[in-house]
């Protein structure tokens, strides 16, 4: 283990594997060495494993990924297939166009962006994961991504998987979390949001994200 400010950064825990994770998110991906995604755990509803939170110029817009799955029966997550048919992938893309094309950074990871939702991904993971290496290396942090081989039990509520959620109110469940503002697209009408989606960050700040995230949590 490792002491990171005031948070005890182990070594050996594992990620949630989220879509377009959100900032406090990131915030902890980018101190770790060796990045393990959790890949066993039981897919829950109403989490950010698919879904997020951007910014768009009528206030927050949440995007959700439709997946199948049968009622009533556990799944692991690497087993979550996505359902196309309802056209989400252009959905999503159109948002994130229409939220972020006038954002200082977008151009930049247009073109690295736009062919995950061009490509059907058959599991939810392949692409959260994929996502979560575009976003990371632009980030600059070259971390390798992993999978868990087996299931890591939820020890205590300092675990990601716990903590990390979008039914939480962060302020109390992540107290270690400490946003900034920064200027967003829409922030001189619609005011500053924080913990959004990490693309809302990266597209508003690009190269000093990775400096932001460093700056958010408790020393």
């Amino acid at each position: 283990t490792c002491l990171v400010g005031s948070e005890m950064c182990i070594r050996d825990r594992v990620f949630p594997a989220l879509y377009n994770g959100p900032i406090n998110y990131y915030a902890r991906l980018v101190q770790e060495p060796e990045i393990v995604l959790e890949q066993y755990d039981s897919y829950a509803k109403q989490t950010y494993r698919n879904r997020c939170l951007i910014m768009g110029p009528n206030g927050t817009i949440p995007l959700s990924i439709p997946v199948i799955k049968k009622s009533g029966i556990k799944t692991h997550m690497r087993d979550i297939r996505i359902d196309y048919s309802s056209n989400w992938n252009r959905i999503h893309w159109r948002s994130l166009v229409a939220s972020y094309a006038s954002s200082p950074f977008f151009e930049y990871l247009d073109d690295e962006l736009r062919p995950c939702y061009e490509r059907h991904f058959v599991f939810l993971m392949d692409l959260n994961q994929q996502l979560i290496n575009i976003t990371l290396d632009f980030l600059g942090w070259d971390s390798p991504v992993k999978r868990s081989e087996a299931f890591s039990p939820i020890k205590d509520e300092r675990d990601p998987r716990h903590f990390i959620h979008p039914k939480k109110d962060q302020a109390v469940a992540d107290p270690a979390f400490l946003p900034r503002e920064y200027q967003q697209v829409f922030s001189d009408r619609l005011g500053f949001c924080p913990n959004l989606s990490i693309l809302d960050l990266i597209f508003n700040l690009g190269p000093d994200s990775l400096s932001y995230l460093r700056a958010c949590l408790k020393t």
